[in-house]
């Protein structure tokens, strides 16, 4: 039973002692990328190793991130870059989250989709079949823009205001993004705060916390959700999918969220376990060998 903890202040999260107990009682681990896997363009240390021994124990490896700026394959790319060999299949960033909602809505050939955001969107959707402006627009995607301007605005908005139906999909709402490891940046959820704001209206949110990619693995591979960890290093998105899924939850202090962060009284997302890094999963049979 995962453990939300909601609202209780003297709740003590549990330290990852037992690595072992959690690898054998999962089938399939979702990792987040960023400040998980690796920070801006470095891996982090140890996360090789654990990603072989994991698929060594025949666990399934899902690598999950909101920024939606990369396709797969992109990513798949990026993973090479670093040393990791990792499938299309098990990549599900929220630029593909987008398009399979669309897909999985049966979205009207005949209209199109204007988006704010990477050409990750944009190759996600193609290979959908669904086709970028330049028709009737059905909706409007809206995900991390760094040339994000007002006429991007200013048409989005107009998109979602005349086109009666017209679907208003976000990525993410991540109020920052680790692009790099020297600092914080302006996330996705500002460009999304735009179009809110100028439309009044809200968003489908389809990275997480939202459990539609959630849905969409455990489908894929045929996988309880009881079956699931989740891995991440932010409590409001991916610890909070973890939870409103009904998987168990592991937190990496490697990145956005610290252990102060996790212990304080006005914290109420809770996981099932913390540790430091993601190469704890390795037991000390894994590192003797």
């Amino acid at each position: 039973m995962t453990n939300s903890a909601k609202g209780s202040a003297n709740f003590r999260v549990p330290v990852l002692s037992n690595a072992e107990d959690l690898i054998n009682s999962v089938d399939t681990f979702i990792f987040d990328c960023d400040g998980v896997i690796w920070k801006g363009e470095t891996l982090i240390d140890g996360v090789p190793e654990t990603l072989d021994m994991l698929r060594s124990r025949g666990k399934s490896l899902v690598f999950m991130t909101n920024n939606s700026t990369k396709s797969r394959k992109q990513y798949r790319k990026k993973f090479e870059a670093l040393g990791l060999t990792v499938q299309e299949e098990e990549i599900f960033p929220s630029s593909f989250a987008a398009a399979a909602y669309l897909k999985s809505i049966d979205f009207p050939q005949e209209k199109k989709v204007y988006v704010i955001g990477g050409e990750g969107i944009l190759q996600e959707l193609e290979l959908c079949g669904i086709k970028g402006i330049g028709g009737p627009v059905g909706a409007v995607v809206v995900g991390f823009d760094q040339f994000i301007n007002f006429y991007k605005i200013q048409y989005g908005t107009l998109c979602i205001r005349e086109n009666p139906g017209c679907l208003f999909i976000a990525t993410n709402c991540d109020a920052v993004g680790h692009f790099t490891d020297a600092q914080e940046w302006a996330g996705g959820g500002s460009m999304v705060g735009a179009i809110k704001g100028s439309t009044q209206k809200e968003p489908l949110v389809l990275g997480k916390p939202s459990t539609f990619m959630m849905d969409h693995v455990s489908k894929k591979f045929e996988t309880d959700k009881s079956k699931i960890c989740m891995v991440g290093d932010r409590l409001d998105t991916d610890i909070l999918f973890g939870i409103n899924s009904g998987c168990k939850t592991l937190l990496v202090l490697s990145g956005v969220t610290t252990l102060s962060m996790l212990q304080s009284p006005e914290n109420d997302i809770q996981p099932d376990f913390y540790t430091e890094k993601v190469s704890n999963l390795l037991t000390q049979n894994d590192t003797d060998v």
